[in-house]
């Protein structure tokens, strides 16, 4: 199918998988969430761009990590006191497209009854799938398809990076597969240190300094079965009797080195109003979340934690005897409610 449409971003061309997400608001922060790194958001909401773009260091990331941005409708005269500049000339500066159609209702409604799929912003030319070694993999009549290479790898830090707020305090370790930035923000405000580290880095090694009381996995972007070195670290730290939280992609990768299994989902979840269900409870948490592929299989030794209450997808696992956690939900939000913080405290309790 094709829609036409104004661009309101830069004169480019974009390919990937074509998402969408029903949040009401957090525009900026979703635009910067590594996980959306290969894909086309579809912005349900109709009114987007009114409160336009805040401080480099309210952002999720230092970049916007979407392809390219579908929107409803585009507001270019925004009011809020933190607004440094417009969606729009945001977007030019990143060379990211940015398109107004008027039928995002009906695309939505295509990508829920279909699946997610994989689509291109075009600006009157074809658009080739990205140069590298994955090329032909990654692509299919011309369409990049995201799903097919490890995204890990280009949004993980390359360096060690220490935030030592209290030289007494407990010191966490963040396995960086594409963190959010207020995952750090938020186990800062918790009164620990950070150590974050790449997504192949060897928790195992004689690198750090510092003792690790526990880990943390992040979100990250694609499909976990191509984050092996992720995976078999993890393992390593299974063998250490480590305490492990997973946040998102995290949660898929602890199970996948437990012994567990993910598949993809038809088409996701990736909203602020994700209803999880505490196992073994009444209690009902409204989450943030943004992810393609679920936990299918939950691992010998683990209990379901959390369920979906739209679709009764696994949302998190818990191990029966050890400090081994997972939520695929976002603890840290941004955007979203803070209804869930708790799962911070809950793993530093376990510590």
């Amino acid at each position: 199918m094709t829609f036409e449409g104004e661009n309101f971003g830069a004169l480019e061309s974009a390919s990937g998988e074509l998402v969408f997400s029903t949040g009401m608001m957090g525009y900026p922060e979703n635009l910067t969430d590594p996980s959306y790194k290969g894909q086309i958001l579809i912005l349900t909401y109709p009114l987007v761009g009114n409160y336009g773009i805040p401080d480099k260091k309210l952002w999720e990331s230092d970049k916007i990590m979407v392809s390219g941005l579908i929107v409803s409708d585009y507001i270019d005269t925004p009011y809020h006191f933190q607004s440094k500049k417009t969606l729009g000339r945001w977007l030019i500066e990143e060379n990211i497209p940015g398109l107004i159609i008027k039928d995002t209702r009906l695309l939505t409604q295509i990508i829920r009854e279909k699946g997610t799929i994989l689509g291109k912003i075009s600006n009157g030319e074809d658009i080739d799938p990205p140069a590298g070694p994955l090329r032909s993999e990654a692509s299919e009549a011309g369409f990049y398809d995201p799903n097919k290479e490890n995204l890990v790898e280009q949004v993980s830090t390359k360096i060690i990076n220490k935030l030592i707020t209290n030289n007494r305090a407990r010191n966490i370790l963040l396995i960086d597969c594409g963190a959010k930035k207020n995952i750090q923000r938020a186990l800062i405000k918790k009164g620990v240190n950070v150590i974050t580290v790449p997504w192949n880095f060897d928790t195992t090694s004689a690198q750090l300094n510092e003792k690790i009381s526990g880990v943390i996995v992040s979100n990250g972007p694609g499909n976990p079965k191509y984050v092996k070195e992720t995976i078999e670290n993890i393992q390593k730290l299974f063998r250490l009797n480590m305490p492990i939280l997973g946040i998102c992609l995290g949660h898929q990768l602890l199970s996948l080195a437990a012994g567990g299994d993910t598949k993809k989902l038809k088409y996701g979840h990736r909203s602020q109003n994700q209803p999880c269900i505490m196992e073994r409870s009444k209690r009902c948490f409204i989450t943030t979340q943004n992810h393609g592929f679920e936990v299918s299989k939950i691992p010998s030794g683990f209990k379901a934690w959390f369920t979906n209450a739209n679709d009764g997808s696994n949302e998190g696992i818990v191990h029966k005897n050890k400090s081994l956690m997972s939520v695929q939900f976002h603890p840290e939000a941004t955007p979203g409610p803070e209804d869930t913080e708790w799962i911070f405290d809950f793993f530093l309790e376990k510590i």
